[in-house]
């Protein structure tokens, strides 16, 4: 897409936009007071075809959303991201925030018949979560030892407070693995990352490459239903690798894939889903990533050291519009670090940038950038991943354009994603890269990595790559990571956003909509925060 393509569409996407709004309710919204109705085949689109079946060490979306089936977490999350039971019925945080207690569910069995105990928890957490995972070597950081002092209580007793390790032990974060399987073995050689044997509700049957995974219902699962009633309702699932966008839509439409995770139905085709007696459209699933798209600065080049020059490319955009011809509505203009969905920490009371492109000449005035006789500023590069579909492409001409008026020569570059991750992270040879970031419920875990002082490591991908440092925040951040009190932990990741909205190293663009598409006639006893790793426990089909 060209620029002039890029304008002249602006007003034909923003008459899809409205459309495509008003037909987003929330999914599932029909079944309480509903019985379930048992029997039937979910199938499910998922892509790309992930690289194996276990999350527990790794946390690319596809994989969980294929592994949430077969194994578990300790909790999940609702609507607000608050931790509710999955194989922990409970836990408890010692008054000094130095030691949490999970009692687990009794009479929990893998796959294979064994039992599911507090020896499990205990070996995942310290040979898996904490060495293994990319999230969990901080998560876990401050875990001293692992108690188990009978087979249903886990006591996990720390050098230091760690709040946030409550938003990040459901099956995305910390996936439990059968000690039997695979202790004393090469972890991620072990072929029961290709065949999970979990505790979940579906039990793996066969992987076909190319094509799809089989997954068949757990008669031993420990679920119930509010009436008591033995979970899960499905037969099984059938989990399918298209990967063609426009197959997908039409695999939906034709009945073939009754639900289709993680904004995998273009969002240009989401009209064709309109009618809300055949599909639904859930905005709710991606919750509990928290994405947002952002514009990040690399500030070790010379133009990019004075906050004025950052300060004046966030007046030069306009995220409104930005939201309706790239994203088609699919979100929310970012107001700062932590996304307006994590409601425990958002903060509204940070410094802003309306669009105001005169404001954003006159800092850049400020800043010493005078336009030469061909109206020019200054002349930057944005890199963007090749690889990551049309909103990079498109997001990236918008930007282009939206900076042209300010006097600012954007020159834009792509590549595949190993050669965009090594620019930005090995290389460090780029003035601007935009991207999408999960930010998770917590900001210690998803939000602190990209402006931490000691997350200026070369060559680690998704850490602080703009190269930022401030001391002040530093101490801010890290007093949050380890402060117990709610109250006092919330007042300084309100001061970490202040700051960092002052300094706007990264530009905060939009806050991202995962969209999930299924037929109406999948239900759900219960919505989730972090439904795209949902078990389908509670999940069936109306007849």
């Amino acid at each position: 897409m060209n620029r002039r393509d890029l304008i002249t569409s602006a007003g034909a996407l923003g008459a899809l936009f409205s459309l495509d709004f008003a037909l987003a309710p929330t999914a599932y919204a029909q079944t309480v007071g509903k019985t379930p109705v048992r029997g039937g085949v979910l199938n499910v689109a998922v892509a790309p075809e992930p690289t194996q079946l276990t999350s527990a060490n790794l946390t690319t979306m596809n994989v969980g959303m294929v592994s949430s089936k077969v194994l578990e977490g300790l909790v999940s999350y609702d609507l607000d991201l608050k931790p509710v039971p999955a194989l922990a019925e409970s836990w408890q945080v010692a008054p000094d925030g130095l030691a949490l207690t999970f009692r687990l569910r009794p009479n929990v069995k893998w796959h294979d018949g064994k039992p599911f105990t507090s020896a499990d928890v205990a070996w995942t957490l310290e040979e898996v979560w904490r060495k293994l995972h990319p999230f969990g070597r901080a998560a876990f950081a401050n875990v001293e030892k692992v108690e188990t002092p009978d087979k249903l209580t886990v006591v996990i007793r720390l050098s230091s407070p760690a709040p946030y390790i409550l938003n990040y032990i459901n099956t995305y974060g910390a996936q439990i693995l059968p000690k039997h399987i695979y202790e004393g073995t090469d972890v991620l050689k072990n072929p029961a990352n290709n065949a999970p044997i979990g505790t979940g509700p579906f039990v793996f049957k066969e992987w076909v490459r190319g094509s799809h995974v089989r997954l068949e219902r757990n008669p031993d699962y420990w679920g119930r239903g509010p009436g008591g009633e033995r979970q899960p309702y499905l037969d099984g699932l059938l989990i399918k690798f298209i990967p063609d966008s426009a197959a997908r839509t039409v695999a939906i439409e034709a009945g073939e894939v009754d639900v289709a995770l993680g904004s995998i139905v273009p969002l240009t085709n989401l009209n064709r889903f309109a009618d809300k007696k055949k599909y639904t459209i859930n905005l709710d699933d991606g919750r509990y990533l928290s994405t947002i798209f952002l514009l990040q600065f690399n500030v070790r080049r010379p133009q990019f050291q004075d906050k004025r020059v950052r300060q004046a490319f966030a007046h030069a955009i306009d995220k409104n519009a930005l939201l309706k011809v790239v994203f088609l509505g699919y979100g929310k203009a970012a107001t700062g670090p932590i996304p307006s969905s994590v409601v425990n920490y958002y903060s509204d009371d940070v410094r802003k940038y309306p669009y105001d492109p005169k404001r954003a000449e006159a800092l850049l005035e400020e800043a010493g950038f005078r336009k030469g006789a061909d109206g020019k500023r200054l002349k930057v590069t944005l890199d963007y991943d090749g690889s990551g579909g049309p909103i990079g492409s498109r997001s990236s001409e918008f930007l282009k354009q939206s900076l042209a008026r300010v006097g600012v020569d954007l020159e834009l570059r792509s590549g595949d994603t190993a050669t965009y991750l090594r620019r930005i992270f090995t290389d460090q040879d780029y003035d601007l890269m935009t991207s999408s970031l999960h930010r998770l419920p917590d900001p210690t875990l998803g939000v602190q990595r990209l402006y931490w002082t000691k997350n200026i490591v070369k060559g680690a991908p998704w850490t602080n790559g703009s190269g930022y440092s401030n001391p002040v925040l530093d101490k801010v951040m890290e007093a949050a990571a380890a402060e117990p009190d709610e109250t006092r932990r919330k007042a300084l990741i309100k001061q970490w956003q202040q700051i960092v909205q002052e300094d706007v190293p990264l530009i905060e663009l939009i806050e991202q909509t995962w969209v999930t598409v299924s037929t109406a006639r999948l239900r759900k006893q219960a919505l989730q925060g972090d439904g795209l790793f949902a078990s389908y426990a509670d999940a069936w089909l109306e007849k």
